[in-house]
C-alpha cells in the first residue's frame, strides 16, 4: 500500500493523541503538528474519504483499521530509531526530530536489522 509521507505522520499524531488524550479531534492534531487549521480539515477529509479515519458527529476521530495499521508502523519506526539514536549519545529532544526524518524512508531490511541492534541491548546478558 502507498501512502504519502504527510498522512503517515498525520495518522502517527492520530495514534499518539489517542494515546494519550483518549480522544482526538482535528484541533487537537493542529496544536500538536502546527499546520493550519485549514490545513487538517483538508487532510482529515482525505484520510476519511480513504477509509483511514472515522469522524463521529462531534468531531471526535477515530483510526479504522488500515489507518491504526499504518500509524502503528510508522510510531513504531519513530521509537526505535529514537531510541537508537539515543543509544548513540543523541540528545532525547533531537533524538525524536532526527526520528521523524528517517522514519519513512528505511527500507525494510535496514529497519529489520535496526530493530535487532536495539535488542541486544534489550537483553539482559
Amino acid at each position: 500500500m502507498v501512502i504519502h509521507e504527510s498522512a503517515e505522520d498525520y495518522l502517527e499524531s492520530i495514534l499518539v493523541l489517542q494515546e494519550q488524550c483518549g480522544q482526538v479531534r482535528s484541533i487537537d492534531i493542529v496544536n500538536k503538528l502546527g499546520y493550519s487549521k485549514p490545513s487538517v480539515s483538508i487532510a482529515m477529509k482525505k484520510l476519511r474519504e480513504n477509509g483511514y479515519i472515522s469522524m463521529a458527529g462531534d468531531g471526535t476521530i477515530t483510526l479504522n483499521d488500515t489507518g491504526m495499521e499504518i500509524a502503528s508502523q510508522v510510531y513504531g519506526r519513530h521509537k526505535a530509531l529514537t531510541k537508537l539514536f539515543r543509544l548513540m549519545g543523541v540528545s532525547p529532544e533531537q533524538a525524536a526530530v532526527d526520528a521523524c526524518k528517517v522514519e519513512h524512508d528505511l527500507s525494510d531490511e535496514t529497519f529489520g536489522k535496526i530493530r535487532e541492534f536495539i535488542a541486544r541491548y534489550d537483553d539482559p546478558a
